[in-house]
């Protein structure tokens, strides 16, 4: 099957299969209890749930963040304004990951001072595959 030009660009870190709530609940359930994950939902301006953002800590240490944003509302500007207050609590350096080919997400990091430290492949449940990704940081 022929994927859409915009799927490309789509998230490649989520879960394997997004409609598994037995999965997610679970997932959710050692995220919550983990001292070391700090999750916040994503809201418009009317109060409607857009998406979600996290930091955790790294295999380096260092504090990463992570976002999801709902397709509907790509281009509107919550990630940008999530990310920019995540940063304002978050010690620095924080570091960062996107596939290479999603580039929505990798501007919205390079426009808040994220810059690229490494490049690997890794492989994404969301796209059941393995994909060229980016390392970056905020110093």
């Amino acid at each position: 099957m022929m994927r859409e030009p915009e799927a490309v660009s789509m998230a490649a870190f989520t879960a394997e299969n997004p409609d598994d709530r037995e999965a997610f609940d679970a997932h959710m359930a050692r995220l919550l209890v983990n001292p070391d994950v700090h999750n916040w939902a994503v809201l418009s301006g009317g109060g409607e749930f857009v998406g979600t953002i996290a930091t955790f800590r790294s295999e380096e240490g260092a504090p990463e963040v992570t976002y999801w944003i709902s397709q509907a509302h790509w281009g509107q500007g919550h990630a940008s304004r999530a990310l920019a207050l995540v940063l304002a609590r978050t010690k620095r350096p924080v570091l960062a990951r996107v596939a290479a080919d999603n580039y929505g997400s990798l501007r919205i990091l390079q426009k808040a001072g994220f810059v690229v430290v490494g490049q690997g492949r890794d492989y994404a449940p969301g796209r059941h595959a393995e994909v060229d990704e980016l390392a970056l940081e905020l110093p």
